[in-house]
C-alpha cells in the first residue's frame, strides 16, 4: 500500500500523488472499501479516485533517484523496436505504452526519435502517428523521471535528447 505524499505511477492519468486513503463518503460505495485519492501532477484533473486492491490499472511508486539515473545510463542498452513489426507497428507502440514500464517508454522514445531524426534528414515530414505516440512517450517518461531528479520535465526532455543525440553523432547508438 502506497503512504500518503508519496507519488506513484497510475496507469494512464501518470504520475499522481497520493492525497488520502480511507473509504469513500458515496452514497452506495461499500463503507469498507478503501480508496487512494489522488492528484495527478501533470494533467488538470482534479482528482482520481481508486480502489486500493485495484487489479486493472498499474500503479507503482515512481522510480528513486538511483533508479531514475541508471535507466538514463542504460538509454544506449534499451535500443529500439525493429522494422519488423510492420502493420502491428501501432499496437506494438500503444502495447508498450500501457506497460507503465520505463524501459519500454524509452525504446518507444529511441525507436522513433531516431525515425524522425532520419527523416528529417531526407527532406520527408514526421508520420503522425509516430509523433502522437512518441509525445506519449516523452510525456510519461520526463513526468516521472522530473520527480526524482527533482528538474522539470522541460529540463529532463533537453537532457533526454542531447543525450540520444551524442549517441547518435558518436554512432554507437543501436
Amino acid at each position: 500500500m502506497f503512504k500518503v505524499g508519496e507519488y506513484i505511477i497510475c496507469g494512464s492519468n501518470g504520475v499522481c500523488q497520493v492525497e488520502s486513503i480511507g473509504p469513500m463518503k458515496i452514497p452506495g460505495v461499500p463503507k469498507d472499501r478503501i480508496f487512494y485519492t489522488l492528484a495527478p501532477v501533470y494533467s488538470g484533473c482534479s482528482a482520481v479516485y481508486t480502489p486500493t486492491d485495484n487489479q486493472k490499472i498499474i500503479m507503482r511508486p515512481v522510480l528513486s533517484k538511483e533508479e531514475a539515473w541508471s535507466l538514463i545510463e542504460d538509454i544506449e542498452e534499451i535500443g529500439i523496436y525493429s522494422d519488423d513489426e510492420g502493420k502491428r507497428r501501432d499496437e506494438v507502440f500503444k502495447d508498450a505504452l500501457r506497460t507503465c514500464d520505463c524501459r519500454e517508454w524509452v525504446k518507444v522514445i529511441n525507436t522513433l526519435y531516431l525515425k524522425k531524426q532520419s527523416r528529417i534528414a531526407q527532406g520527408k515530414k514526421e508520420i503522425s502517428s509516430d509523433e502522437k505516440f512518441l509525445q506519449m512517450a516523452e510525456e510519461n517518461l520526463y513526468g516521472e523521471l522530473a520527480i526524482p531528479l527533482e528538474m522539470s520535465k522541460d529540463k529532463v526532455e533537453q537532457f533526454i535528447c542531447e543525450k540520444i543525440d551524442a549517441l547518435i553523432e558518436q554512432e554507437t547508438f543501436i
